[in-house]
């Protein structure tokens, strides 16, 4: 079946979850500029971020609890939701400069990538099947850019306004919906599945596997957000100790993205090694990144670059992973609701990681908070060991 697949699918549907995920992180792009020129608090960081994760998981909820992706066509749920997130992403353009609709125009930018990122995966199923394989660490690997992009815009127009920014990213995000649309379509292995039940919830983590994958994701997601959210901050930090001139936005880019690569090539190592042992070597790396993190601010520029790139490619690329562990030990009756459930959940605790570190970074060194991140590593580690077949 797969051979009767057309060339243009996969490499469309990267592209188009690469330009819908660039709306997620444009307002941390620009955040530095917006805190000047609007005059918005000091810790605003933190919540600019957790209103997108709100959005986001309110979105998420919502989609389930409709069936969204199963009543409609994913293709379509995909553009109208790729242009509806562009379009409230650049809203603030246009409307009164103002925290308040900064942090409302995030949510429901957040809210709509709910029909972007897990929506596009559906569509990739739907055309592999169960023969997703390696292309899922290339999605996720396409998510990471998408998430690493605004920064790069960010650095290439540093002289232009964060206007432009937020529309370049606004463009591309809609250029991938209308790619989904127009060249890729729905697969032949869509079915409709069934409605999500809320008295699943406990059900679900009754299974052991599901809980240990599900809880090793949870593990990995008190991390993530909050790492690439502050990587800005720990680069100007970084500058402000040794008078360096690190250009901020163009090694967030870098730092970020380098996870995408690392996704990918976590795809392709899980078909000899397992995605567990996979997922349990990434994790462990980047929780000791967490613990020697202090340290890292001590050291040469070229060192402490290269040491947050290897950062950067760790903390993410278990990702795919983990998404494969949890879609393989779902139980099958209730893969869609165990999904919802898991994703919904990981994203609803990456706002008190971003929000602890918000604080804590107010009130003691910056090079201190990060410590804080390595409870995700260990707790993630506990449980993915379990899943390792010896």
């Amino acid at each position: 079946m797969n051979s009767q697949i057309p060339k243009r699918i996969l490499p469309t549907i990267i592209f188009a979850q690469f330009a819908g995920t660039s709306l997620w992180f444009a307002g941390n792009a620009i955040l530095n500029q917006l805190q000047h020129r609007w005059e918005l608090p000091s810790d605003s960081l933190a919540s600019v971020t957790s209103a997108v994760q709100f959005g986001f998981i309110a979105g998420t909820f919502l989609f389930a609890l409709l069936s969204i992706a199963d009543r409609f066509k994913p293709s379509r749920v995909f553009f109208i939701c790729a242009l509806l997130g562009a379009a409230l992403n650049a809203s603030i353009i246009i409307l009164p400069p103002s925290y308040f609709v900064l942090l409302v125009a995030r949510f429901f930018t957040g809210f709509f990538l709910a029909g972007i990122y897990p929506v596009g995966m559906k569509i990739a199923s739907d055309w592999f099947g169960g023969k997703l394989g390696k292309a899922l660490g290339f999605l996720v690997g396409a998510l990471v850019l998408g998430t690493a992009f605004p920064h790069l815009l960010n650095h290439l127009g540093h002289s232009a306004s964060w206007e432009q920014v937020l529309m370049g990213t606004s463009i591309t995000a809609s250029l991938g919906g209308l790619a989904i649309l127009l060249f890729v379509g729905d697969g032949p292995h869509r079915k409709t599945g069934l409605k999500f039940s809320p008295s699943q919830f406990i059900k679900v983590f009754k299974d052991l596997d599901f809980r240990s994958a599900a809880f090793g994701y949870f593990g990995h997601m008190w991390e993530l957000y909050a790492f690439w959210a502050f990587v800005p901050i720990m680069l100007r930090y970084y500058n402000l100790q040794h008078q360096e001139l690190i250009h901020v936005s163009l090694w967030s880019f870098i730092i970020i993205a380098s996870g995408g690569l690392a996704s990918a090539f976590g795809g392709v190592w899980s078909i000899k090694h397992g995605s567990a042992k996979i997922a349990y070597r990434f994790l462990l790396i980047s929780g000791i990144c967490c613990l020697l993190s202090p340290l890292f601010f001590e050291l040469p520029p070229f060192v402490f670059l290269a040491v947050l790139i290897l950062w950067g490619m760790t903390v993410v690329g278990d990702s795919a992973q983990f998404s494969s562990l949890n879609a393989k030990t779902a139980p099958p009756a209730a893969v869609g609701t165990a999904l919802t459930i898991a994703v919904s959940i990981g994203f609803l605790i990456t706002i008190p990681s971003i929000q602890l570190l918000g604080y804590l970074d107010t009130i003691m060194a910056t090079k201190w908070i990060f410590l804080v991140l390595l409870v995700g590593p260990i707790f993630g580690l506990i449980h993915t060991k379990k899943l390792i077949q010896p």
